[in-house]
């Protein structure tokens, strides 16, 4: 597969699965996580929330690294119009678990792309459904056990062990994993990345 390099890309993200997803679609690009608080601001929606972070996230290490292009994400999951971000704890991630149990929710990333040549910045916000099963205290225990819902928005990953407690997508599968490809990619295109 061809890679893209053309332009010297930064993912502004510690997520494996952001970077796995990049990967996929052929592009190269170098890793500087942004460290910034992502705590919801009051009244703030939660697509508001994830637009925001996800530029402050790409302009943060636009400001610190060289690069010419870089992407700033932030996903969370949103329930009975609680925003769920990662939990602190094994309470919090049965308790959002718990939650999610037999009930359908929505996956909301917001990613944002800085050109720094033109100085632009482009974002946007993609919003997937995710149905849930109804899930036994027993399954719900067994999965926190594994340590995977700690650093994930709304304590499950889509593309791992949490698979079997999903029973359907409406949109975009990558939204759900952390980064909507499609979307990316289009913009990428956009700023004259091939």
């Amino acid at each position: 597969m061809k890679t893209v390099s053309q332009k010297r890309i930064v993912l502004a993200s510690a997520s494996p699965r952001r970077s796995e997803l990049l990967e996929s679609a052929g592009i190269s690009f170098s890793v500087v996580p942004a460290d910034i608080p992502e705590e919801p601001l009051q009244g703030e929606s939660p697509t508001a929330h994830v637009l925001r972070l996800a530029e402050a996230k790409a302009l943060a290490v636009a400001g610190t690294v060289e690069g010419d292009i870089f992407i700033g994400a932030d996903t969370v999951v949103v329930c009975d119009d609680e925003i769920m971000g990662k939990p602190v704890d094994a309470a919090d991630a049965r308790r959002m678990l718990t939650a999610l149990s037999g009930k359908t929710h929505e996956v909301i990333t917001g990613f944002a792309v800085y050109k720094r040549e033109q100085d632009r910045l482009i974002s946007d916000a993609v919003s997937t459904r995710v149905i849930f099963k109804p899930l036994t205290v027993g399954e719900i225990d067994a999965y926190i056990a594994t340590g995977c819902p700690f650093d994930k928005a709304g304590a499950y990953a889509i593309q791992g062990g949490a698979a079997y407690m999903v029973r359907g997508i409406e949109g975009s599968y990558t939204n759900v994993v952390g980064l909507p490809l499609c979307e990316v990619v289009e913009v990428l295109r956009r700023l004259g990345v091939d």
